[in-house]
């Protein structure tokens, strides 16, 4: 099973909770690789705005991660072909990742679990802005049909060009090869109902590694979680190198 999970050297420590949580639990072998901004295939550039926030340069607007946008480029990355598993970093996973990939419909061309998520703040984790955009956190977590024509419109350059609401928004696919998930598998930390067992929290907002997240929903197990891989890291499937990321507002430019 193909998973990327998106990766930014800033929390490098939510990226390996989050792989072990996966290798934990997983009773099928998992080729597991981080996302950050692969070279050759990732050339958006950006600037640093006021308080440190980063804008891109694309389309003038806010982003947060080394892997906001290059999670789109998943088809390329697999050769448009076969199945893959994009995740954010800050992910917990309590249920094996097989059950997920078992939910596959080889008529869609993605599937995800489509929230109705409009955030509170307009801050997120460390004074990040918290950007609003029509199906908001649907593109968090993805099961790729990676060989579905339809993606083969979704080449890097457009990757690298488009504005992000049109990539968060799955805006190169028709309404119907959008499907569904249920929400257990991306259960939205302090959003999604507490009546739904998660079988992976999305600390979307911020997570107990942060002290004012500590008293967020599941924040012991995660917290459970980053102290046993501590103990005992056992097993990795990880193998790519994360990706650096394109020249930024301190950084020599080319040419």
């Amino acid at each position: 099973m193909d998973i990327f999970i998106g990766y930014d050297p800033r929390e490098e420590h939510l990226f390996q909770v989050c792989r072990y949580s996966l290798v934990r639990r997983a009773s099928q072998p998992l080729e597991i690789r981080p996302l950050g901004m692969p070279p050759g295939l990732y050339s958006r550039t950006w600037h640093e705005g006021p308080g440190g926030q980063r804008i891109d340069d694309a389309d003038g607007r806010p982003f947060s991660t080394d892997f906001s946008f290059s999670r789109f480029l998943v088809p390329a990355l697999m050769d448009y072909s076969g199945w893959a598993l994009f995740c954010d970093c800050d992910f917990l996973f309590l249920a094996d990742v097989a059950e997920l990939f078992a939910l596959r419909d080889a008529s869609r061309a993605v599937q995800c679990v489509q929230h109705r998520h409009r955030p509170r703040h307009t801050q997120k984790k460390e004074g990040v802005a918290q950007t609003r955009y029509p199906r908001k956190n649907w593109s968090s977590l993805v099961l790729w049909n990676c060989g579905h024509p339809a993606h083969r419109a979704l080449t890097p350059a457009e990757v690298n060009s488009r504005p992000g609401g049109w990539l968060h928004g799955f805006g190169w696919l028709e309404d119907g090869l959008i499907g569904g998930l249920p929400e257990a598998w991306n259960w939205l930390s302090g959003w999604s109902p507490e009546t739904t067992a998660p079988k992976a929290v999305h600390y979307t907002e911020g997570g107990p590694w942060l002290a004012k997240y500590r008293g967020v929903p599941y924040a012991d197990a995660w917290l459970s979680e980053r102290a046993r891989m501590e103990q005992d890291p056992g097993p990795t499937s990880a193998t790519d190198a994360a990706a650096p990321r394109p020249p930024g507002p301190t950084d020599p430019q080319p040419g």
